[in-house]
């Protein structure tokens, strides 16, 4: 679980509800005609702009804003050297069965290990991580469009509102929920795109591009196994991946 995702968003919405208790009562800031128009509109908005199993895709995706399944990149360093030290020894085929951490990284030693070469692995591999980086890309372009959409179902509630309240100038007991709606609309708004739908795209997109630099640090390893480096050779070209503080713990 990562804490960090889960405290913003009970402090976040914590703050928001204790300032509207503060200033009153709580139940007042919910009407359901404006979470109609803003939440619902803003999934409308959603389902007519993509496919409908892109936009569950990503939704399913969304687990990765709360889970971190990536370990750190200098902890494949030492089981890259290994890899290769037993490749060097005992040949390829002493890596069949071998208990390999990074799935992707299994991938394709098991491919080499089946006698493809080191450019053809390397070239499935790229291409693997291509289309991984593509369907992540999808599904934070569909929260980066909620995000920006929802604000702007705000407005049309708003305007909504606005209507209904000039219509029902004379019946001032009607003038109330009409600019409820008005002002509540335009509040949901603001609160999905930035405390959800705009920091779930922003999650997403750091959670992808650490996948990417482990699953590129990964083909870079089974390239060097593939060709036989030595270990000196495979420790410098991993360690470019890394930054400075954390290349003594992967050389450890």
């Amino acid at each position: 679980m990562d804490l960090a995702t889960l405290i913003g968003i009970v402090l976040g919405f914590g703050l928001v509800i204790g300032s509207m208790a503060l200033g009153g009562s709580v139940t007042a800031f919910f009407n359901v005609p404006g979470l109609l128009i803003v939440l619902g509109g803003t999934f409308a908005a959603t389902f007519i702009m993509e496919k409908m199993k892109n936009v569950l895709s990503a939704f399913s995706v969304l687990m990765n804003v709360f889970f971190d399944r990536g370990g750190p990149l200098e902890e494949l360093v030492p089981v890259i050297t290994e890899l290769a030290t037993k490749a060097r020894k005992e040949g390829l085929v002493s890596l069949e069965g071998e208990a390999i951490p990074d799935d992707f990284m299994a991938r394709g030693v098991r491919l080499g290990v089946d006698g493809l070469s080191p450019e053809v692995v390397t070239a499935t591999l790229s291409a693997e991580l291509k289309a991984v980086k593509r369907r992540h890309q999808r599904g934070q372009s569909i929260f980066r469009f909620m995000a920006a959409t929802a604000p702007s179902l705000g407005m049309v509630g708003t305007l909504i509102g606005l209507v209904q309240m000039l219509k029902t100038l004379d019946d001032p007991a009607a003038i109330g929920p009409a600019m409820a709606v008005a002002l509540l609309t335009t509040l949901y708004g603001a609160i999905l795109a930035f405390l959800l739908f705009g920091p779930f795209a922003e999650k997403l997109e750091k959670r992808s591009a650490e996948e990417a630099e482990r699953k590129s640090l990964a083909i870079a390893g089974v390239e060097s196994i593939l060709r036989g480096d030595n270990n000196l050779v495979i420790q410098s070209k991993l360690e470019a991946f890394l930054a400075p503080s954390a290349r003594k713990q992967a050389e450890g």
